[in-house]
């Protein structure tokens, strides 16, 4: 049964049925009654998205990524979706690999589509123009991974982490250091590649140590991709002693290209990452711990400010160096 057929035997309007059964005024008494007690004979179950509609709201939050598998962006949406669960709001979630996706998730999904009442994007990029733009629209918009003033948002300071990281390996004797590098060409990409590099140069710079180009090398993500680039890297004459590699899943790649070529770690290679992976105590990475899944939770606690009109905030993640088995002092 649907509300038309309440309507039709409770002798009134699909609008009057509307207002009676969500508790709404300007009904009478009598007519609510009769509406409720028809609804509850035709055992009618009002549509819960069409209400929330009706009410001017989806409660549903659109949040966009790059790779809705990879660890890093999972934990993330996890924390996201506890915070938004708590609240009652529901999560679309889409990837975004490429501009074409980003600007079509974009249009779906900009206030007055009713697709939903607010967007977070995790690690995706916005161009100069299209910030503009989103702000003149009005989009309720959180960001995660890199600030723009307009828009709440939630990061880490990613030159100082990898700083960090490497500061660690020079403190160790490490003069030849390796990077494995994120890729940073498209348009998803934003600021991290760059900005983790600065940040093995600063340490580097600091410590009157010269950088080596040979020993950068440039990879995807997964450990399966860095294990083959790697093994060029480890290959070389002059190999290097250690190597940062700008995430965990990256340093997971490196480790399986050291065992390859029978190399210990850390006696023959000491590896550092950033992120503090799930996996990353199991196999005693030295990581950089970024508190992935609390940057997700901190996102939806912006949101939901957003929603009810308060001031933009910005939040700083910090970060720490956890040190385990996979660094020593050099050979």
């Amino acid at each position: 049964m649907g509300i038309e057929d309440v309507a039709a035997a409770a002798g009134v309007s699909v609008a009057t049925v509307s207002r009676a059964i969500r508790g709404l005024p300007n009904v009478a008494q009598e007519t609510r009654e009769r509406v409720v007690r028809v609804a509850e004979e035709l055992r009618y179950t009002p549509d819960p998205a069409a209400a929330r509609l009706a009410a001017g709201k989806t409660r549903t939050v659109a949040v966009g990524v790059p790779d809705p598998r990879a660890w890093y962006f999972s934990k993330v949406v996890g924390g996201v979706d506890g915070g938004l669960t708590l609240a009652g709001y529901d999560l679309l979630l889409s990837g975004l690999p490429d501009q074409e996706h980003k600007t079509r998730f974009l249009d779906l999904n900009a206030p007055g589509a009713r697709r939903c009442d607010a967007i977070i994007l995790i690690d995706v990029a916005l161009s100069p123009e299209e910030a503009v733009a989103l702000v003149a629209e009005q989009y309720r918009l959180v960001l995660v991974g890199f600030r723009y003033d307009d828009f709440p948002s939630v990061s880490i300071d990613n030159l100082s982490a990898a700083r960090c990281a490497v500061t660690h390996l020079l403190s160790l004797g490490h003069r030849r250091i390796g990077l494995i590098v994120m890729p940073s060409s498209g348009a998803m990409n934003f600021v991290v590649p760059p900005l983790r590099r600065q940040g093995y140069l600063a340490a580097h710079e600091a410590a009157d140590c010269a950088v080596h180009p040979d020993l950068v090398v440039e990879a995807g993500g997964s450990a399966d991709e860095v294990r083959m680039a790697s093994r060029r890297l480890l290959e070389l004459p002059d190999r290097p002693t250690a190597v940062f590699a700008m995430s965990d899943e990256q340093a997971f790649g490196v480790m399986l290209a050291a065992r390859d070529l029978g190399l210990r770690i850390p006696d023959d290679l000491s590896v550092v990452g950033v992120d503090d992976h799930d996996q990353s105590d199991l196999v005693g990475l030295t990581t950089v711990r970024q508190e992935v899944a609390r940057q997700g939770v901190l996102a939806a606690e912006l949101l939901l400010e957003v929603l009810r009109g308060e001031k933009v905030r910005h939040v700083e993640v910090p970060t720490e160096l956890i040190v385990r088995s996979s660094t020593a002092p050099v050979n």
